[in-house]
C-alpha cells in the first residue's frame, strides 16, 4: 500500500481549513467514489475521507482537531497519508475475482468506510473450515454490495 508524504500549506477555504493534495488519490490508490484515509500531520493522528472541489482533492481539518493539533491557517506541514483499510490487493484471490466480475459492486466496495468493508470481509473469513459456506456468503455479499447495502 502506498504512503504518501508531502509538505503542504494548510489553507483556509471558507470558514474551513484544508490541506491541498499534491496527488490524486485515484492514480495513488485507485479509482474510487470515496477515498477513506489515515495517517498524520505534523505527527498529529488524522483519519477521515478525502473531499473534491474544481482544484482537486483535499483534506478537511475541523476545528477540534486544528485547536489540538495546535497548527493554524498558513502553517507549513509535514503529511503523510495511506488508504485506510482493507485494499484490493490485501483480499483473498476468491474475493477479488467476485469484485472484479461485477464492477458495479466493486466502486461501491471501494467507496465503503472501514468499518463496513472489515464487517462484510470478517463475516466471510468466518467460514475458513466450510469453502461451500464461503462461496455462498461471497455471493450474498456481491448482491448486498451491488444493491448499495452498507452491512448485511
Amino acid at each position: 500500500m502506498s504512503v504518501q508524504h508531502f509538505q503542504a500549506m494548510i489553507e483556509k477555504a471558507g470558514n474551513k481549513a484544508i490541506i491541498r493534495l499534491p496527488f490524486d488519490p485515484n492514480t495513488v490508490w485507485g479509482e474510487k467514489d470515496r477515498h477513506h484515509i489515515t495517517g498524520g500531520v505534523n505527527g498529529c493522528s488524522i483519519r477521515g475521507a478525502l473531499a473534491m472541489d474544481a482544484d482537486g482533492y483535499f483534506l478537511l481539518l475541523g476545528p477540534a482537531w486544528l485547536r489540538d493539533s495546535r497548527v493554524v491557517v498558513g502553517d507549513s506541514v509535514r503529511v503523510e497519508l495511506k488508504a485506510e483499510g482493507p485494499q484490493m490487493e490485501q483480499l483473498a484471490d476468491d474475493i477479488t475475482a467476485a469484485l472484479e466480475a461485477e464492477p458495479e459492486a466493486l466502486a461501491f466496495f471501494q467507496g465503503l468506510a472501514t468499518f463496513y468493508r472489515k464487517g462484510y470481509l470478517r463475516w466471510i473469513d468466518a467460514t475458513k473450515r466450510r469453502p461451500d459456506l464461503r462461496a455462498e456468503r461471497i455471493a450474498e455479499v456481491i448482491r448486498l454490495l451491488k444493491a448499495g447495502q452498507k452491512q448485511r
